[in-house]
């Protein structure tokens, strides 16, 4: 980590002396870390201190600093340039500034500052940064050496990016599982810590001495300059092993992180689908997810629904509901139905397809709107089943629900089967139920989460139509 202040050159003529005025010092307000910290990720030394070089887009890093408000003080004209290696995700920092000086507030401990990001990767000293590009060139491929390499090929043979194009064939992909527990699988995850802080907001390290924890690693075979094949990381993904009484166990996804070079090119989708294929594949009770972010739940839910389309036993039950809907008129009633799915389905797609019921009650929406033909004229009574289902899951009631209600139990195990079902004796007490302020702003912030809603299942039908 190199620091150095900018030197200035003293021009004032010589002169008698002046007498010394007293005044006040200048009041040191702060700099915001984001303002004066840049990151990058880099390759090859070449691309150290290179224009061109991948800038990150960082989390709030504010969390990071000790003082109140999270700035720093004690610095002029600073600015913090951090370079991060995706051979071996070691990182070194450069600082400059024009001068130092307590204004009443301290002076921020950059050092250790950094430290609480980078721990252990941060480099003191620069050529030893540059050197490690060379010297741990096959760090990757050491680490994945020992893990199970897991085969898995799309349908297509290809992934394809956002904007449509192919990108990468499969086999140029492989996916290697790797037990937490073991000495090499920690030391990679703990060099990967730094970039999920940076990357994902609120996130936190896991406990890499857990056996139940396993890494997902996904990796693309690459030629270097020397024509050389380089084991390049792309991405990664946290799996914890849970029992499930009496035999099984459940998978819950707990960290998914794809590096931002390689983002928006498919490469996250094919990491959900080589997972939801080890959760077929071992028979587990079920693949849960701990707090998705929206993006992460757009590709789950799109990979889940082209599994959910080439299930056969479903289709009767999604065909009988979008029947029941088209001759509904249910815009015009005052008590709607809810168009879950029977029990009997929910059990079929949790045993063959791993999808818990949560998840599959978001993917059964999308089935039924992709059933609507022509959708525009079925459009009102679809966004009414969609409001039913929201105002139930939001107030824990449903129209002409005879007052029954179910809340969530706060559990360390499972918080998605932790639950409570009750009836009030007085069948419009439940109505009472509020989520915030009045009853217009209720119906404000229901209908503002149904448009929401729509829009995500009109952007995943729209994906299904052009797979």
């Amino acid at each position: 980590m190199g620091q150095k202040q900018e030197a200035t050159a003293d021009t004032t003529p010589a002169g008698p002396k002046k007498r010394r005025r007293v005044g006040f010092p200048n009041i040191d307000v702060g700099i915001n870390p984001n303002e004066c910290i840049k990151i990058y990720l880099v390759s090859s030394k070449e691309e150290v201190g290179a224009l061109d070089s991948f800038c990150l887009t960082p989390v709030d890093l504010t969390s990071f600093f000790d003082e109140e408000d999270g700035k720093i003080y004690g610095y002029q004209e600073l600015k913090i340039t951090i370079w991060v290696s995706i051979i071996s995700f070691h990182a070194y920092a450069d600082i400059t500034f024009q001068s130092q000086s307590d204004g009443g507030k301290g002076m921020t401990d950059l050092k250790s500052a950094l430290q609480r990001i980078f721990a252990e990767t941060l480099l003191e000293n620069k050529d030893d940064f540059l050197q490690t590009f060379s010297a741990e060139s096959c760090y990757i491929r050491s680490i994945i050496a020992n893990g199970e390499i897991l085969q898995h090929k799309s349908s297509n043979g290809q992934i394809g990016g956002s904007n449509g194009h192919l990108v990468a064939t499969t086999s140029d992909l492989e996916l290697v599982r790797l037990v937490l527990g073991s000495e090499a699988a920690g030391h990679l995850y703990s060099r990967l810590v730094p970039l999920v802080l940076l990357l994902v907001d609120g996130s936190n390290p896991i406990d890499v001495t857990d056996p139940k924890w396993e890494l997902y690693v996904l990796i693309q075979k690459k030629n270097d300059k020397q024509g050389d094949i380089q084991d390049r990381l792309l991405g990664f993904a946290a799996i914890y092993r849970f029992y499930h009484y009496p035999d099984c166990t459940r998978l819950r996804l707990g960290q998914v992180l794809v590096l931002p070079p390689y983002q928006h090119s498919g490469y996250g989708r094919h990491l959900v689908e080589v997972l939801s294929n080890v959760a077929i594949s071992e028979d587990v009770f079920d693949l849960t997810v701990e707090e998705p972010l929206d993006h992460f739940q757009h590709i789950r839910t799109c990979v889940d629904i082209q599994h959910l389309l080439n299930f056969e036993p479903i289709q009767d039950a999604v065909n009988s509901a979008v029947t029941r809907l088209k001759h509904g008129k249910l815009s015009k009633k005052t008590s709607v139905p809810r168009f879950v799915p029977p029990p009997s389905v929910i059990e079929d797609v949790r045993k063959s397809l791993k999808i818990n019921r949560k998840q599959f009650f978001q993917c059964w929406e999308v089935m039924i709107y992709l059933g609507l033909d022509p959708v525009d004229k079925y459009l009102e009574d679809f966004v009414t089943v969609i409001s039913n289902h929201v105002r139930t899951d939001i107030l824990g009631k449903e129209s002409g629900g005879g007052g029954k209600q179910v809340i969530e139990i706060p559990s360390d195990y499972d918080p998605e089967m932790s639950f409570a079902m009750f009836r009030s004796l007085d069948a419009e007490a439940s109505n009472n139920v509020q989520i915030d302020g009045n009853q217009t702003t209720q119906e404000e912030q229901l209908k503002q989460l149904v448009d929401e809603r729509v829009k995500e299942i009109k952007l995943i039908a729209q994906k299904m139509h052009r797979s």
